[in-house]
């Protein structure tokens, strides 16, 4: 191909930044690839620091063009749906769809992360340097410098071209916001989350339905649990950082424990590791970053968060990060040498759907947290599915397209609204319908 000899910078060895190496190293370009963090083969990845991965269809459609789908496959939990925990220890099972590929799988963040790594450094063109942070990037020379960690050295590294994939605080992106007429914004909510873990049960095997994502509803504050091969959950308290039902408010053991017997009964059984993991673990924040152009020239792009981080409640940020790939991936081949034009149509192309599903996300998170307990949710939920299945192909619910499909995310948000206006105004046209009949009926008799 034209671009066989170019070379590659990624700052970032995420998820997002890994798979782009696979891609870009099977092109045949010359990759290297910095992370800030240590071999995570080496040592453990951070206490509390991974809540784990739900992957769809988007996610497997990119795995599946690097030939690692089976292999995750193989290390991941199907998920069928939620299962609502009530105070008083009701279940409530609610399946995401109504047929049997609709389900996601629950995967193990350092996991597939390790994977894609090796999977990389497997290819002849492709380097991976841990240990080295990003501390300066010269965008009109493609040069990135950056401090290792061991030494404390600093490295000037010149490419065709850069790719950050350094995540939420990206130090490429920052690069870019001291360029003219470079618009970002970022946006925090009021709550954080902090890792638990529920551990398989005594001789092995799961202490709760093993298909399900569980959830704790419990109005302004939750707590969710994925399931993991092992029969472990990696379970996430979304708490308030502050006030009421909040991190701060939590500070003893004791606390700790008469909160989560109050609030989490059913869960306190299965957690013998409250206190420690609840005290020791750190609270993360939760950002929305948008921000324009992700490019310059054609020396640097930005792909995963780095260009558009979203709060983790639809549970597509890595399944979006994985379709950057796919796009900037489809691009680069389609424009060969032509990095900037391959860079202006890969923003084109995914721009506005990164912007719709970061607004899906947050919305995601009040229905996860406020109205999946609530019956009348419960009850426009199964009539949705029941339209879908009335209809087939004609009304597919948002969440499918979302989830289980491939569709653009601002398509499927228009789409959804549109058939729900005609929902509404086939309805209206019914009950017009039966009130003029019962006119007639009336002025016959």
């Amino acid at each position: 191909m034209a671009g066989a000899a170019r070379s590659v910078t990624i700052v970032g060895g995420g998820l997002g930044g890994a798979l782009m190496a696979v891609f870009l190293g099977r092109a045949g370009y010359r990759v290297t690839l910095f992370e800030r963090r240590p071999d995570p083969r080496q040592g453990g990845a951070g206490r509390g620091r991974s809540i784990n991965l739900a992957i769809s269809t988007r996610g497997l459609a990119a795995l599946e063009r690097a030939g690692l789908d089976k292999a995750v496959l193989d290390v991941a939990v199907r998920m069928r749906g939620r299962m609502l925990h009530a105070i008083d220890g009701t279940l409530t099972f609610q399946p995401y769809g109504h047929e049997e590929h609709h389900v996601i799988h629950s995967v193990s963040r350092a996991g597939l992360n390790r994977l894609l790594v090796e999977a990389a450094e497997a290819l002849p063109g492709v380097e991976v340097r841990f240990g080295h942070r990003c501390v300066d990037v010269d965008l009109e020379h493609g040069l990135c410098v950056f401090a290792e960690a061991a030494s404390g050295a600093t490295k000037s590294v010149a490419a065709d071209f850069v790719i950050g994939a350094d995540g939420a605080y990206s130090e490429v992106r920052q690069a870019l916001q001291k360029t003219d007429r470079f618009e970002y914004a970022q946006s925090y909510l009021k709550h954080g989350y902090k890792e638990l873990v529920i551990p398989p049960a005594d001789g092995g095997g799961f202490r709760m339905e093993r298909d399900a994502l569980h959830i704790w509803p419990r109005g302004g504050f939750m707590m969710i649990a994925l399931p993991n091969v092992d029969g472990s959950y990696t379970c996430t308290c979304f708490w308030p950082f502050e006030g009421a039902n909040s991190f701060s408010s939590l500070a003893a053991r004791g606390e700790v424990r008469a909160f989560f017997e109050r609030v989490f009964p059913d869960a306190v059984p299965m957690m013998p590791m409250l206190e420690e993991d609840f005290l020791l673990n750190p609270v993360g924040s939760l950002v929305t970053v948008r921000c324009s152009p992700w490019r310059w020239k054609d020396k640097a792009v930005l792909l995963g968060d780095a260009a558009h981080a979203i709060v983790p409640f639809y549970g597509q940020g890595a399944n979006a990060a994985f379709e950057d790939c796919i796009v900037l991936d489809e691009c680069l081949r389609a424009f060969g040498e032509d990095a900037q034009h391959a860079f202006e149509e890969y923003e084109l192309r995914r721009k506005r759907h990164a912007d719709a599903l970061a607004e899906l996300a947050v919305g995601n998170f009040l229905e996860m947290r406020d109205k999946t307990a609530s019956r009348t949710f419960r009850l426009a939920k199964k009539a949705e599915k029941l339209l879908a299945r009335l209809f087939p192909g004609r009304f597919v619910p948002l969440y499918y397209m979302v989830t289980f499909s491939r569709t653009p995310y601002a398509d499927a948000v228009r789409r959804a609204r549109s058939q729900w206006r005609a929902v509404a105004a086939a309805a209206g046209g019914l009950l017009a319908a039966a009130v003029l009949a019962l006119v007639a009926y009336i002025a016959g008799r």
